[in-house]
């Protein structure tokens, strides 16, 4: 991260990060991304279920450690959390080196991640707006004498094109800074200052919890899958919704796969767990 992406992220609170991904990395990750939503398809109905403190209540999927919740019909999204578990495949998320430069910059002290998602988004389908003014303290944006002191920040990972009319992520730029509440409670494709942000296969956008944010309405027939990974301060749980303010859900088995550096992005909650220090 270099000082113009420093100030820029600083200015307007998000950044849009062009061929961030490898060509390989893309490869990898879109077919395996594809057999995810085709199983959370095929069980976000079923039981077991977990009842989220902030209300939606989630099919837990012990086999492959996923949660997810939602529907699939014209209008609706489902999220399917904890996606780490569910592959190898996204391993080269948890410590990517491309990523690491950036949370570095932003986030202050030791860091952790807090939150995996797999947004899926069905024609029609707009994400609602929140972030900007005051907000939970958890989400909070300064700075200080050492820079940039983020508390949650998020990267999105893009497989596919996306563009304003397939349901592009949206910003109102600035709005991390401001100290007053939101004024609006228009749809997310009439609010003042919202602005698509169009990307291509590869790309990604970074940003922080504190900006408003939202998703446009995909008005196109293409299904629309994002990742989203959270990081923070390593003290942070799960900023997951089926697991807020839980540890983070990593099975022993995807534990078990990760190197030391991978691990230390989960450490803080786990390395006095007796079934992890086992791995």
């Amino acid at each position: 991260m270099n000082n113009i992406e420093q100030y820029e992220f600083d200015r307007q609170g998000f950044l849009v990060l062009k061929d961030f991904l490898t060509s390989q990395e893309v490869t990898t990750l879109a077919p395996i991304i594809n057999k995810l939503v085709n199983h959370g398809e095929d069980h976000y109905t079923q039981e077991p279920r977990k009842q989220s403190k902030w209300g939606p209540n989630y099919h837990f999927n012990a086999e492959n450690g996923y949660h997810v919740n939602g529907g699939t019909k014209n209008g609706e999204t489902i999220i399917i959390e904890d996606f780490f578990n569910f592959d190898p495949a996204f391993d080269c998320l948890v410590n990517h080196p491309k990523t690491m430069s950036y949370i570095t910059k932003i986030v202050q002290g030791e860091t952790g991640i807090n939150n995996s998602e797999l947004r899926v988004r069905y024609t029609d389908n707009a994400s609602g707006t929140h972030g900007g003014g005051p907000t939970n303290p958890k989400y909070r944006y300064a700075t200080n004498d050492h820079g940039i002191d983020a508390m949650m920040v998020r990267i999105i990972y893009f497989v596919q094109d996306v563009d304003a009319d397939q349901g592009a992520f949206s910003v109102v730029p600035g709005t991390h800074k401001t100290r007053l509440p939101m004024p609006y409670t228009c749809s997310v494709d009439e609010e003042p200052g919202m602005i698509g942000l169009e990307v291509k296969a590869g790309d990604a956008i970074l940003f922080t919890e504190n900006l408003r944010h939202g998703g446009l309405t995909n008005q196109s027939d293409q299904v629309r899958k994002t990742l989203h990974v959270g990081y923070g301060p390593a003290w942070m749980m799960s900023q997951n919704i089926a697991t807020m303010d839980e540890v983070p859900y990593i099975k022993p088995e995807t534990w078990h796969r990760y190197d030391q550096g991978q691990r230390e992005l989960f450490q803080a909650w786990l390395r006095t767990d007796p079934e992890y220090q086992t791995c």
